[in-house]
């Protein structure tokens, strides 16, 4: 399977408007970051995780000419605002996308899209999914997906793991339930928001602990804001770990 990282930054995406930190000024394109989301491709089967408020970007930059499923991790509007986009997908696979979620995700997406789910004047279309409420592992395309319980400050969200990958973006805490599914994975994806703490997010020390301690072959860091310049912090990491950057690509199985 592969991987591609179509977005690796934070709700404001970097640079971000109305900032000239050296960041946002950099002409690193590693500092450019859009909204996260990631891609996940095998055996001829496109899936999103989170439809990022940036997809139509993100799609006609890796050429995403058609897309099986979409698993969303929760409904912050940087994770689902580019919902309407898959109505081009929608065209092309002449029907619905199935996309799968927690109940309270899914509900969250049907308040913010309710035209998609109404019988309401489409005008130039609307997009068309089908909701699959996430209570297990579940099947895409042959591949099984195992959701990840996972907590955004108060909020439960979730990651998700298939074969030898996982990713969990927007993690504060990992609930001890969990780390028995993430035992012997060859990649690991795991936000790191910042240098400082923050009440919803884990920062860079803080998931350095967490990648320690869930000891994945290789852990690459997503949900990056302005404040970590790629060329000073990627040197600072130890073996094993890295900063994601839009547009990576990674063979896991």
């Amino acid at each position: 399977m592969r991987v591609t990282f179509l977005g690796t930054g934070t709700s404001t995406g970097v640079p971000v408007p109305t900032c000239g930190c050296k960041v946002c000024r950099s002409s690193d394109k590693r500092d450019r970051r859009l909204r996260p989301s990631v891609l996940l491709a095998w055996d001829g089967t496109n899936a999103l995780v989170d439809t990022s408020t940036d997809l139509r970007e993100q799609a006609l930059t890796q050429g995403l000419a058609h897309l099986e499923a979409v698993l969303y991790t929760h409904a912050h509007a940087d994770h689902i605002f580019g919902l309407d986009d898959l109505r081009m997908y929608n065209w092309v696979r002449g029907g619905p996308i199935p996309a799968y979620g927690s109940a309270a995700t899914l509900a969250a997406i049907r308040r913010s899209f309710w035209y998609a789910f109404e019988e309401v004047e489409a005008g130039g279309g609307k997009p068309s999914v089908d909701l699959h409420p996430v209570e297990g592992p579940f099947t895409v395309a042959g591949r099984t997906i195992v959701p990840v319980p996972l907590l955004h400050g108060r909020l439960p969200i979730l990651g998700y793991r298939t074969g030898g990958f996982a990713y969990l973006t927007d993690v504060s805490a990992i609930p001890e339930a969990s780390y028995p599914l993430l035992e012997g994975l060859d990649v690991l994806v795991l936000s790191a928001l910042r240098l400082r703490p923050h009440p919803t997010h884990m920062h860079l020390a803080r998931s350095l602990e967490e990648a320690a301690r869930i000891g994945a072959r290789r852990t690459f860091f997503t949900h990056i804001a302005h404040e970590m310049a790629h060329a000073e912090i990627a040197p600072t990491l130890p073996p094993g770990i890295e900063l994601a950057y839009d547009g990576l690509s990674v063979e896991v199985a």
